[in-house]
């Protein structure tokens, strides 16, 4: 009798094990602009999809090219309602190229632990040591450290491995965090303010406490120290984009809405 499939979305997520989806699809910046412009909110997903799939609204010649993009958008942009909406909101309200490609990157690397580890585990600590250069070689002997660990979901071969750290390479690429097309450095990629102030609702919605929403792991996806998110923190507030307040061991932190959409509309007319 076959065994029943796992169930990720009821684990502990620093315990799903890594994935080869980045084989797949990398960054797909510009696909996720197409779809979410062509988003039908007072359709269900399903009804979305399929006519995404009807209209080939990507141009894609290949079917099996398109459901392997489907399938990374829901993963990354559709499992959560109010990130949906709030993404087309700010898709439609004409966001800056940089600041949209930066929730992208956030909400990628949530959705993908590999991709996310990627950078926290390997691109910062080699950063931290000053070394800006990364090669897929890099890559190769953290996924194969990552595989004698038990970390990934089955055995990868080193052809799977050698895929696997080019895909990462490509899409970190693609997503502002590494630049050069052969010889690839490390870029901490960039964060506008409000992009960052968007990021911030998001993680308060997970994490309330102001305090230890400073701390959260999710900022070394940009290179930010603590003081690094104060800093932005201060910047949003003279912005008038949220409101942020410390004294002594008190931190107060208040938005002008209580929903994600409803905030993603404070961005755009900003």
């Amino acid at each position: 009798m076959a065994a029943n499939p796992v169930d990720f979305s009821k684990m502990p997520r620093s315990s799903i094990p890594y994935s080869s989806k980045i084989i797949k699809a990398g960054a797909l910046v510009g696909d996720t602009k197409t779809l979410l412009s062509h988003w039908d909110l007072n359709a269900s997903v399903e009804q979305n999809i399929i006519r995404v799939r009807r209209e080939n609204v990507f141009g894609k010649t290949s079917r099996s090219r398109v459901e392997d993009i489907l399938a990374i958008f829901r993963q990354r942009y559709l499992t959560e309602e109010s990130v949906t909406r709030a993404l087309i909101t700010i898709v439609g309200g004409k966001f800056p190229a940089p600041a949209l490609q930066s929730l992208f990157y956030f909400h990628s690397a949530r959705a993908d632990r590999l991709l996310h580890d990627a950078v926290t585990e390997i691109l910062v600590p080699q950063r931290a040591k000053g070394l800006v250069g990364i090669t897929v070689r890099d890559f190769e002997r953290a996924l194969a450290k990552w595989v004698e660990q038990g970390k990934t979901i089955g055995h990868w071969s080193a052809p799977t491995m050698t895929r696997i750290a080019q895909g990462l390479l490509s899409a970190l690429r693609d997503f502002g965090v590494l630049q050069g097309s052969v010889n690839k450095q490390i870029v901490p990629p960039y964060l506008p303010v409000e992009s960052f102030a968007y990021l911030v609702f998001y993680l308060k919605q997970h994490q309330p406490s102001g305090a230890k929403l400073i701390e959260l792991p999710s900022w070394k996806l940009f290179f930010l120290s603590r003081d690094g998110v104060e800093r932005l923190l201060f910047e949003a507030h003279q912005r008038d984009l949220l409101e942020y307040h410390v004294a002594g061991s008190v931190t107060r932190l208040t938005f002008p809405t209580e929903t994600l959409e409803g905030y993603a509309n404070v961005l755009t007319k900003k």
